[in-house]
């Protein structure tokens, strides 16, 4: 096996509460160090709270693993500043084809309006988006990795949560006021608290080969139905850094996954794909079968389940650690607000509420995709097939071909946090809805509208080419500096010097997108999701769709 990547090795250094032998209780304890446990732990330190990481292991991810990152967890990284630097390092891409043999049906354009900051999708193998994450945990003042250290037992008391940890100088108690488990689609927490993982596991195998070649394949997703290279299955294929190229194969459900990983048999896989001459060499192969499972609820008390451990789907559409991201940032801001008793206990109840229907939505478009690709019988494949050689001339075709819906943000429609329209609006920035970026410009320098909303409640009022009525700034002024603070911005389509806090509207993509008229209001949840819209600024109305976005 070829490696394009040095795993580092994270010295395990005794604790605290190992070196003086006391119990100390934390504020939030996080279990597991991978891309969503090391998002809530950077989130939560940015907030001012101290959080401790436990992880078992001592390096990052070993293999590529998730390859896929889609635009809402890369602006969510972007929000803790660590974007850049995954963009700067993976692979841009926006640009999907799908083929049926040796001819392609057709292709698509995941982000085809211009005027966005963060792409549609990049591809960075997993272990650098980890290291990258680290890096950013380490820098932050409040964030206390461990590593080599294995939860033994949690157990919930009224007021706070104790856990026994394995290490390699012996065991040791800590408290937390907050659990939360990121320990994957194997949790030893979910375990030891007793709680159902249901769901479907679907009878077919999967090869996953990373390849370390220089290849002319374009950097695009590539999904194959029946290729003359690998007859009767499906094969995809994806760039990722460092020229390393991420190729599934279908194996079928009797496949043996330990005799399908030796290099034996996936070298003339690969061969058959690629071509004799294609010299190539094998980094990382591993055998998968499709999971979709989750948990009933992903609150247990003072325990909350995030990413793989809350729940688990197929890998295509790359809904994996682009669901398990949003919980995080779902979960942190309204754990902030209840730790710092602005917001009631229910808050967090509706994380479970709205992370579970998304991950509902999840499940659904990954079991379709998943039936799609691996037909379980000759009728299925019949229809497959016929979609497939439709898509080739008739467009209405192409919806009914399913290779993997790519992962799309969730829109909480029935959340309970939602103050639902009064007014008529157009487009798709309802109540739940998460917010678009927008090219805007602040005090002459050019910009982007996310930038602006940050990690707290935001309201957008649009001026138009007016300014901002005296009387609706002082009330937005007098209502920021309330029980529930928020941050407020006058959005502009006209150049002034009034207000510090306006926003120019460049190209009027924020009136478009956000079907804003003159005198408009946008309230905007701390995880950056719309909360609620008005056609005209009304303070009572604001007040109390503040006090219902955070339960009270």
């Amino acid at each position: 096996m070829h490696a394009t990547y040095a795993y580092p090795k994270f010295p395990y250094i005794p604790s605290e509460e190992q070196r003086t032998g006391t119990v100390k209780r934390h504020p939030v304890v996080v279990v597991g160090a991978g891309p969503v446990g090391l998002t809530a732990a950077i989130d939560l330190a940015q907030k001012g709270v101290p959080v401790v990481v436990l992880d078992e292991d001592d390096t990052v991810s070993i293999g590529s693993r998730a390859v896929c990152y889609a635009k809402r967890a890369l602006e969510v990284w972007d929000r803790l500043g660590t974007a850049q630097r995954m963009i700067d390092k993976g692979v841009v891409w926006k640009i999907g084809k799908v083929f049926h043999g040796d001819h392609q049906v057709y292709q698509f354009d995941l982000l085809p309006e211009p005027d966005h900051k963060i792409p549609a999708f990049i591809n960075l193998q997993q272990y650098y988006l980890e290291e990258y994450l680290l890096d950013a945990a380490r820098q932050a003042e409040r964030v206390d990795l461990r590593w080599k250290s294995r939860v033994l037992s949690v157990k919930p008391q009224d007021d706070h949560v104790v856990l026994q940890v394995e290490t390699p100088d012996g065991v040791y108690a800590l408290e937390a006021d907050w659990v939360i488990a990121c320990d994957g689609a194997k949790s030893s927490i979910r375990k030891m608290l007793g709680l159902d993982f249901v769901g479907q596991v679907f009878q077919d195998r999967f090869l996953i080969a990373d390849v370390v070649m220089k290849a002319d394949f374009p950097a695009e997703r590539w999904f194959w139905f029946d290729p003359p290279f690998h007859r009767k299955q499906s094969t995809l294929l994806h760039m990722q850094a460092d020229n390393v190229w991420r190729i599934d194969f279908q194996l079928g459900w009797d496949a043996d996954p330990e005799e399908e990983k030796k290099p034996e048999r996936v070298i003339p896989r690969l061969k058959a794909m690629l071509g004799e001459d294609t010299e190539f060499e094998l980094e990382w192969v591993s055998v998968y079968t499709f999971q979709c499972r989750r948990l009933e609820n992903f609150r247990a008390g003072r325990v909350f389940f995030a990413g793989d451990s809350a729940h688990q789907v197929s890998p295509f559409g790359a809904r994996g650690a682009n669901s398990g991201v949003p919980d995080a940032d779902n979960l942190v801001w309204k754990l902030k607000l209840v730790m710092d008793g602005v917001a009631p206990d229910s808050l967090l109840d509706s994380y479970s509420d709205e992370r579970v229907a998304a991950a509902k939505e999840n499940l659904l478009n990954s079991t379709r995709s998943t039936d799609f690709i691996t037909p379980k019988s000759a009728i299925s494949r019949t229809f497959r097939d016929a979609a497939l050689d439709l898509a080739n001339e008739h467009p209405f075709a192409r919806s009914l071909v399913n290779s993997g819906r790519l992962s799309t943000p969730t829109t909480y429609t029935d959340s309970p946090l939602n103050t639902r329209d009064t007014d008529v609006f157009a487009g798709k920035m309802v109540p739940g809805a998460p917010a678009t970026d927008a090219p805007v410009e602040a005090a002459g320098q050019p910009g982007w509208l996310m930038d602006r909303l940050g990690g707290g409640f935001v309201a957008l009022y649009y001026a138009g080419s007016d300014p901002v009525p005296a009387e609706v700034a002082e009330r937005l002024d007098a209502l920021a500096r309330g029980p529930i603070p928020f941050a407020w911005h006058a959005v502009t389509d006209r150049r002034r010097e009034a207000l510090a806090n306006e926003l120019l509207d460049v190209n009027g993509r924020f009136r478009e997108r956000y079907d804003a008229t003159p005198g408009s209001l946008h309230l905007i949840r701390p995880d950056q999701h719309v909360a609620g819209r008005w056609r005209n600024f009304d303070a009572d109305r604001l007040a109390a769709a503040l006090n219902r976005a955070v339960g009270r």
